[in-house]
């Protein structure tokens, strides 16, 4: 391990930069659709997501991380050179790092996920071979690039159906807002208590079981319905589909938010997890499947992101919610409701979701509900392509930077 200062410092910084990374890319998730629809400003939302990603990072994000992330590689193979471990972590971590920035500069939304996941790939092929590389766990991930969209896409396009049938084609759209608007106010409050409490380091702090998130999570959805019936009576003024508009306005910006706070809770050990895992090693000599992250780490995560939000954040918000298809405030928050509830489900089933290519799917879904001519297609296409080559890209620059690190130090 004489070289373990090298590693540390080096995955510190590669840390940091693919936290600064995921701030850059993933933000466009949590703030695109708000933005597209001129529910906030890019300067409100870079600021919103920024602050709220650094409190989901610190005080929701996971204290114990997966050693090889998504469990990609059979740890028990390699527990015997931890070197090799080492020296693996912070190949991956500048292979998805890089990854990820090339993928901003082109204004391109990719998963910062499947990238870790293409680095650990690689790592493990070239230190183990094929044996080593859980490769049901691998075909679990590409089959989430269809699903994922795919699932996405279907719920933005019915609750953006359900919200134009039921509320904007109504004669009196003052009076279904009224009716209708506090039952999808319940529905979110519902999605997101579920998410946080539901298998999450919150819900094990707070001693909930299954049927207890349910209940709490029904409860507050029933209590935010009441609070939606008066609000929505003081937001609605208009007669028309402006009025629809203005509440649904107010509606959007606290899923965006929701959304950006869970990013920073789940994604930062996407930046942290290989750093904690070089960290452990260093200072153990050894190396395990679990281990503890510490708070300063998903800290030091969570600034990093916030940090790439406020300075890089711009250019993936102008493709997701300028590019795709023209977003209005009822239609942004089809989009952030798609995506939070695709996630959710996913996550909890154990399946490897990424919550970019859910925003891109719910994006795509809301803009079908008004006929293909609605969606640049283009764009869709340049997206997916950005999206097949991640894992395999990330996975052969891990490769190489790997083959160069062990001639060197090993």
């Amino acid at each position: 391990m004489e070289h373990g200062i090298f590693f540390l410092i080096g995955g510190l910084i590669l840390g940091f930069s693919m936290a600064w990374n995921l701030g850059a890319n993933d933000v466009a998730n949590a703030m695109a659709s708000a933005v597209g629809a001129r529910a906030i400003t890019i300067k409100q939302a870079v600021f919103i997501a920024g602050t709220l990603n650094v409190i989901g990072a610190v005080f929701i994000g996971g204290h114990v991380t997966e050693t090889i992330r998504k469990g990609i590689v059979s740890i028990d193979k390699l527990s015997s050179s931890p070197d090799l471990v080492m020296i693996g972590c912070f190949s991956a971590l500048f292979a998805a790092s890089f990854w990820v920035f090339l993928a901003t500069w082109a204004e391109m939304p990719v998963s910062s996920t499947h990238s870790i996941v293409g680095g650990m790939l690689g790592f493990g092929i070239i230190a183990g071979g094929p044996g080593v590389v859980h490769w049901g766990r691998v075909f679990e991930i590409v089959a989430s690039w269809v699903i994922s969209p795919f699932f996405s896409a279907t719920l933005g396009f019915i609750m953006f159906t359900i919200i134009r049938k039921f509320i904007l084609e109504r004669e009196d759209v003052k009076r279904w807002t009224k009716n209708l608007g506090p039952l999808f106010i319940g529905f979110s409050v519902f999605i997101m208590s579920m998410s946080f409490f539901l298998k999450t380091p919150l819900g094990k702090k707070l001693k909930l079981s299954g049927l207890s998130c349910v209940s709490l999570s029904l409860l507050l959805c029933l209590i935010s319905i009441i609070i939606g019936l008066l609000l929505i009576k003081r937001w609605i003024t208009r007669r028309s589909r402006m009025g629809v508009e203005d509440v649904f306005r107010r509606l959007q910006i606290f899923t965006s938010c929701y959304v950006a706070l869970s990013q920073g809770a789940n994604d930062v050990a996407n930046a942290v997890g290989p750093l904690a895992a070089i960290y452990f090693i260093v200072t153990t000599g050894k190396i395990q499947t679990q281990i503890p992250v510490p708070t300063v780490f998903l800290a030091f995560g969570g600034v990093g992101i916030a940090i790439g939000i406020f300075t890089f954040g711009y250019k993936v918000i102008r493709t997701l919610g300028f590019r795709i298809t023209q977003l209005t405030n009822t239609r942004g928050f089809s989009m952030d409701t798609g995506t939070a509830t695709t996630v959710l489900i996913a996550s909890k089933l154990g399946l490897p979701v990424s919550t970019t290519h859910a925003a891109v799917g719910a994006v795509i879904g809301v803009g079908l509900a008004r006929g293909f001519e609605a969606v640049n297609l283009k764009i869709v296409f340049k997206i997916i392509i950005y999206w097949l080559i991640t894992l395999p890209t990330v996975a052969i620059t891990c490769i190489g930077i790997f083959k160069l690190l062990t001639f060197i130090f090993l």
